[in-house]
């Protein structure tokens, strides 16, 4: 089992940056695929990045590709989201979720995630 927290989000203007962060316990983080969700008010919580145990491969929601950036340190036992380039409409809240499987079509669906985070807001304003 794995417990995730994230940090780092916050209030920001429209063009900003900012770096989200999850710390996850247990020294088998490296054994599980990482991804990155968010959940804006009334809406249903979607898929932002995924990346694979060692880190080699990520994909992303076209959304934020090209503005948004999933990475991993597996010594630290954290994964990252750098944020870019923001837009009003990526106020949500953000979850980072663990898979015990991955590379298969799930990692872009919630269903794909075994454990996951508390969420931590990001909130941009134009």
């Amino acid at each position: 089992q794995v417990q995730l927290v994230e940090s780092g989000g916050g209030l920001v203007q429209a063009g900003d940056s900012l770096r989200l962060s999850c710390v996850a316990s247990g020294r088998t983080f490296s054994s599980y695929g990482m991804g990155w969700f968010r959940q804006a008010p009334g809406k249903e919580r979607e898929f932002v990045a995924t990346i694979s145990r060692s880190g080699g491969t990520t994909y992303y929601a076209d959304s934020v590709k090209g503005r948004f950036t999933i990475s991993r340190d597996n010594a630290k036992t954290m994964l990252y989201l750098q944020l870019s380039s923001l837009k009003p409409e990526d106020t949500a809240v953000y979850y980072c979720a663990a898979a015990r499987r991955w590379g298969t079509k799930e990692v872009v669906t919630t269903g794909g995630y075994d454990y996951w985070g508390q969420g931590t807001q990001v909130t941009v304003s134009s």
